[in-house]
């Protein structure tokens, strides 16, 4: 023990100075530097400020309640040999936890830790101490824009009212405004949505969001996408700036985090919203999370934060059914003004299935070819874009494509095709037709006999098997599908 802390141990100090405060702290932080490495003292050691002396007790500042905690959880026994270090065994640890919510501090009575027997370090969690709040610095915005408005990131086109409810979302809706109306307080905390692409996550949490956002005004609800958490938590480290970074996250009410499956094989950034989650988690905020699978299909993953993702309740978005389909459809026009014949809305439902996004599309690109070519939506304009769209987006074959290659094939009418013919000649093209619509789209069953005369779904499965069957014994039929599959795979 050198002479300096000799003296400072057998001299008990009743008000000390500021100076005395900081000589204390710093020779604390020669011991700690000497233990840990230079980036985790930069984060964990360099923001905290000495705040006062009383005779063998130091009170140190703490920029947040989670920063206190991580300092006991993880550096609690080196600050215990810094302490006896700069004061010595018999020296107490204090803490002064700042809280930033609208410039105000809140008070909580001492508690104390506890620590292996002759180590105890006191750790109030007191905040009396008089002291200037710094505002946190929001990491969305750009080093050279100096402001500190904190925006949701929120689409308010995405509400309840435009989320057309079916069977394939039914529950996911329903947890999703729960959570809205109570966030924080229901058991849907977090609130995990899963689903393919285009099955409107992203619109259904948005919608929590912006109902939030404008019921309770003094919730800050916080919108982003993993990625973009990624790329904010990188830039953190670069900058020296993490303590600001997990400080804002901590301070949302609602944060939700979109496409959860980007985190995988990202140690570090799992570690950190592991924190993050686990201290708004605690403190009843509400988390909202997407991703594109269910949590026990992630990899690279950690276990600890996939556990926490089951705390609550986890729901999926699947396909949306012909019934939902034609609600979004019409739901859509609707928005837009336009009304156009039932009959083309079908046509659309049961030509685009893959998803909801698939299908908004479609339907912009329907509205604007009609108003760029000045014709009303009819069933000949719908087959038309939808042909114009297979070729923007590369998509090899549509069921009406594939009707017009038959046709060909067979030298058969469209209208027989379509028609009651029980005629062999008729027939054997017809199931060849739904065969290849079922090997090369995506249609389901159901909208695979509609584009056939309205046939139910017994009848495609039937002209399928009937089909692969041939197939192994008629080596005609197998040459001539073969090479109607080949040409629309080229």
């Amino acid at each position: 023990m050198s002479l300096f802390e000799n003296t400072l141990i057998q001299k008990p100090i009743a008000v000390a100075t500021e100076k005395d405060v900081n000589i204390v702290w710093q020779n604390c932080l020669k011991i700690i530097r000497e233990n840990i490495s230079e980036q985790s003292y930069k984060t964990w050691f360099e923001p905290i400020v000495a705040a006062k002396l009383d005779g063998k007790k130091l009170t140190i500042q703490v920029p947040s309640q989670f920063f206190y905690e991580w300092l006991e959880e993880n550096y609690v026994h080196l600050l215990r040999k810094a302490l006896d270090y700069a004061i010595g065994r018999d020296g107490l640890l204090e803490y002064s936890i700042v809280i930033d919510s609208g410039n105000k501090q809140r008070n909580d009575p001492p508690v104390a830790v506890n620590m292996p027997p002759s180590q105890t370090i006191t750790a109030p969690r007191t905040e009396s101490i008089p002291q200037q709040i710094n505002q946190v610095r929001n990491p969305f915005v750009l080093k050279d824009v100096d402001s500190m408005r904190l925006d949701s990131y929120l689409n308010n086109n995405y509400s309840f009212d435009n989320f057309v409810e079916g069977d394939c979302n039914r529950l996911a809706r329903a947890a999703g405004f729960a959570v809205a109306q109570k966030p924080g307080v229901t058991s849907f905390n977090p609130l995990m949505i899963y689903g393919g692409v285009g099955l409107g996550k992203t619109h259904l949490v948005q919608a929590i969001g912006n109902y939030i956002k404008n019921k309770a005004t003094n919730k800050f609800v916080l919108y982003v996408s993993s990625e973009k958490f990624t790329a904010q938590f990188i830039n953190a480290i670069r900058e020296n700036q993490l303590q600001d970074f997990m400080s804002f996250y901590m301070q949302v009410d609602v944060l939700i985090l979109d496409d959860i499956q980007f985190l995988s094989g990202k140690e570090k950034t799992q570690e950190t919203f592991f924190h993050i989650f686990n201290h708004l988690h605690q403190s009843g905020k509400q988390i909202v999370m997407t991703s594109d699978r269910s949590p026990r299909e992630m990899e690279g993953v950690e276990d600890r934060l996939l556990s926490r993702f089951k705390w609550g309740l986890t729901t999926d978005l699947q396909t949306p059914d012909l019934e939902t389909r034609i609600a979004i459809i019409q739901k859509k026009l609707q928005a837009e003004g336009i009304d156009i014949d039932y009959g083309v809305i079908e046509y659309l439902a049961h030509s685009i299935d893959t998803n909801v996004r698939e299908l908004e599309g479609v339907i912009v690109s329907l509205i604007a070819q009609a108003s760029l070519t000045r014709r009303n939506i009819d069933l000949e304009l719908a087959k038309s874009t939808l042909r114009h769209l297979v070729k923007d987006t590369e998509r090899e074959v549509t069921i009406d494509t594939i009707i017009d290659a038959v046709v060909e094939q067979y030298k058969v009418r469209i209208a027989d095709l379509k028609g009651k013919s029980r005629l062999r000649e008729i027939v054997l093209p017809r199931q060849v037709a739904m065969y290849l619509a079922k090997e090369l789209t995506n249609l389901s069953l159901k909208s695979i006999g509609y584009h056939f005369g309205g046939r139910d779904h017994s009848t495609v499965i039937h002209a399928i098997q009937t089909i692969n069957d041939l197939m192994d014994t008629d080596k005609e039929i197998n040459s001539t599908v073969s090479k109607l599959i080949k040409m629309f795979r080229k």
